[in-house]
């Protein structure tokens, strides 16, 4: 089962990441793939599997950077983010 929110390690560790996803979203799969296969380290929510008060925080912080709320989102270390499935874009920001 998947956890609504936690970490995966990595060696790549030069950015803070954030993804922010829903667990049934097949774009937010292949991004954290992505992710994943590139050994980035990350912090992930997903947003449906949160609950009350937690769920409307995270919402909040994904409009923030993301005003149409859409997944999946990454923030790289709180300046900008990537929206949708972009692999190409994050390799760019992240330096990969």
């Amino acid at each position: 089962m998947v956890q609504a929110r936690g970490y995966v390690s990595g060696a790549n560790e030069v950015h803070h990441i954030t993804f922010y996803g829903l667990s049934t979203c097949i774009w937010c799969k292949r991004t954290r793939q992505f992710l994943e296969d590139e050994d980035v380290a990350f912090d992930y929510i997903y947003i449906d599997l949160l609950h009350g008060s937690e769920r409307e925080e995270a919402v909040e912080q994904v409009r923030r950077w993301n005003p149409a709320t859409s997944f999946p989102t990454v923030v790289v270390d709180g300046e900008q983010s990537v929206v949708g499935f972009k692999p190409e874009e994050l390799a760019q920001i992240l330096e990969l």
